[in-house]
């Protein structure tokens, strides 16, 4: 489901929001930050972006976001000077900034350019920065420079002296060099609610309570009476959302399928069919994990485990679509991030693939739906509460659908899964004794290659390094280590290392960006 095509757009009677993708990984984020605020918000590529899709969506306010271009590049993404003859509130962030100088015929600059945290000042009183304070720290990620451009008030400059900001005079139109989208930034989801709400005059209007409804509707609609929906159930949040969704608008035409690939956590089958049976659903289990780990055995690359599990998913539905001839859909949990991180976005780089993005072979024939494809997980944890979830699920932490296995870095062997299978343990029992784990995004451990030499029994020995990444995050697309005390650090390495053959344990401490949460 496309919560943000221009169809649903044009039929959404509230206040709406354009934002027009240059490529940035943060696009999503400038969307997030808006329906944060109650406004809908609606992303389109650049090149897609038109006088009538303008017309069509009559929104409130235009955000150009950012992008890793240059406006100096040979086809370098750009939107007509058409933009500049609406009445419609924009505001440029980095490249779209960059882009509205350029577009006015303004003077822009290659540099040293600024990365991360940044000091500005603000030189010119103004709605954008209402509140805001005088002096803050901002995230920045520019090379080019905005010198000037007829016509615009610089409204803060930055530690280096570059212009951080403008506004057009007489105009709505602004530029800011940094991201306000991103958490980093001091008071950022201030700055866009001023812009928002105190220059754009948009008005409140998009709620996640009145969404559901919508979501169910909408499977109604496209499901036609006797198909089926195969619904892959792997007990996290994000599936289980999906099924219940699927089950509300179909009933029993769903069939979840609930499948063992062998790269679980210790106890976890037992906990998923027990959750999923306690609200409802009644899964087909398949025992499938001596199939996928002896394809996995020895593979070194991530990407070609993530290929392999993604393929041998799909033979497995694809017999039971087999013997099911009714099974004419296939529900996936895919969020936002998975398809973000996937290249979803036309004029996105690829991060990672995703096994639910591009795992299912062509042959299968059936279509798919996506009904929580465009929200992020805290969006979708509400959405599960709405649904009436217990806790126990909604609060579930983040585990990638490829499990354990892409928490092996190197060589993928049966010994290094089990170790991965019982550090985990360790890490998640330590964790939830001392009420921690419930209060952190994410926490596991990674194996790789390497090795350490020890001492065990007064020998020497030779054994495995561990890295633990505890992260805290809000929707998965930036995330920074957990502050955890030194002493449950140290609980976790004694009990690894006393345990496991393993004769080092790090604490992985680099946020996202630039690291991603998951190591590959």
């Amino acid at each position: 489901m496309n919560w943000f095509d221009s169809k649903y757009a044009e039929s959404y009677s509230g206040d709406k929001v354009i934002v027009v993708n240059f490529g940035s990984q943060y696009t999503h984020l400038i969307a997030r930050r808006v329906r944060d605020l109650n406004v809908f918000s609606l992303i389109v590529d650049y090149e897609d972006f038109s006088r009538d899709i303008v017309d069509k969506i009559n929104p409130c306010a235009i955000i150009l976001s950012g992008g890793p271009s240059s406006v100096f590049d040979e086809n370098a993404p750009s939107v007509g000077k058409w933009l500049f003859e609406l009445d419609t509130p924009i505001l440029g962030i980095c490249y779209g900034h960059q882009l509205i100088a350029h577009l006015l015929g303004g003077v822009v600059r290659e540099g040293f350019g600024e990365y991360g945290p940044v000091d500005i000042r603000i030189v010119n009183e103004n709605d954008l920065f209402k509140n805001w304070g005088l002096r803050g720290t901002v995230w920045m990620s520019h090379r080019d420079y905005v010198v000037e451009a007829p016509g615009i008030e610089i409204l803060a400059v930055s530690e280096n002296n570059y212009i951080a900001s403008f506004r057009v005079r007489d105009r709505k139109i602004y530029g800011v060099q940094f991201h306000p989208e991103v958490k980093h930034t001091w008071k950022g989801d201030l700055i866009i609610s001023n812009f928002l709400f105190n220059i754009a005059n948009c008005r409140k209007t998009w709620f996640i309570e009145n969404i559901v409804s919508d979501i169910i509707d909408y499977i109604r609609k496209q499901i036609n009476p006797g198909e089926k929906v195969l619904v892959a159930t792997s007990g996290g949040v994000d599936s289980t959302v999906t099924a219940v969704l699927i089950h509300k608008a179909i009933g029993d035409n769903i069939i979840p399928v609930f499948v063992n690939h062998g790269l679980l956590r210790k106890n976890e089958v037992d906990e998923v069919l027990n959750n999923l049976l306690g609200i409802g659903l009644k899964p087909l289990y398949i025992d499938a994990s001596e199939r996928f780990l002896s394809k996995l055995e020895n593979t070194v690359e991530c990407e070609e485990r993530r290929k392999i599990i993604g393929e041998e998913f799909g033979r497995i539905f694809k017999e039971i679509i087999d013997e099911n001839p009714s099974i004419k859909w296939i529900a996936q949990g895919t969020i936002y991030p998975d398809f973000i991180e996937s290249g979803g976005l036309k004029h996105s780089s690829r991060i990672k693939s995703h096994h639910n993005v591009a795992g299912f072979p062509q042959e299968l024939g059936l279509k798919v739906i996506e009904p929580i494809k465009w929200f992020y997980k805290d969006e979708v944890r509400r959405i599960g509460k709405i649904l009436g979830l217990p806790n126990s699920l909604i609060n579930r932490q983040p585990f990638p659908g490829p499990g354990l296995g892409v928490r092996i870095i190197g060589k993928f062997t049966r010994e290094k899964l089990e170790i991965l299978r019982e550090a985990t343990e360790i890490v998640e029992n330590i964790l939830k004794k001392h009420g921690l784990l419930n209060n952190i995004w994410q926490a596991f451990p990674v194996i790789g290659d390497d090795k350490w030499i020890g001492i065990k029994g007064d020998k020497r020995f030779e054994g495995y390094i561990i890295t633990i990444r505890i992260v805290e995050s809000e929707d998965a697309m930036t995330a920074d280590y957990s502050r955890i005390p030194y002493s449950i650090l140290d609980e976790i390495t004694r009990e690894i290392t006393s345990r496991l053959p393993v004769t080092v344990v790090t604490y992985a401490v680099t946020p996202k960006p630039p690291s991603t949460i998951e190591p590959c």
